[in-house]
């Protein structure tokens, strides 16, 4: 999990996020993403978050989905992955709609 392209400016970054097989399903990426978002927003003064992954990667689509992210569009082709093109399914969070979440904050955990 990591937060890069920060711009303290804008209040902008990216997430990014890679779990190992093993570790797949068990809510993992789901609590760390969930963490990473709440320093964003709870810590540092961020407006935006955004984040990019296959369009035929179900697991991160829903695991995006999950923490709050609403996907805004593809980009066609836009990454290429052991010899082949993939588009990517792009999303964002704002900080007005973290705040309407539902959800225990990672400080309270």
């Amino acid at each position: 999990m990591a937060l890069t392209g920060q711009n303290m400016i804008d209040g902008t970054a990216e997430v990014e996020l890679m779990l190992a097989a093993e570790h797949r399903g068990h809510g993992h990426a789901t609590a760390a993403l969930d963490a990473v978002v709440d320093l964003a927003f709870g810590e540092l003064p961020m407006y935006r978050l955004t984040a990019e992954t296959h369009t035929d990667n179900a697991t991160a689509l829903a695991v995006l989905a999950r923490s709050g992210f609403t996907q805004e569009g593809i980009s066609r082709a836009a990454c290429l992955h052991r010899g082949r093109r993939h588009d990517l399914a792009v999303f964002s969070l704002l900080r007005p709609e973290w705040e309407e979440l539902n959800r225990p904050r990672a400080w309270d955990a």
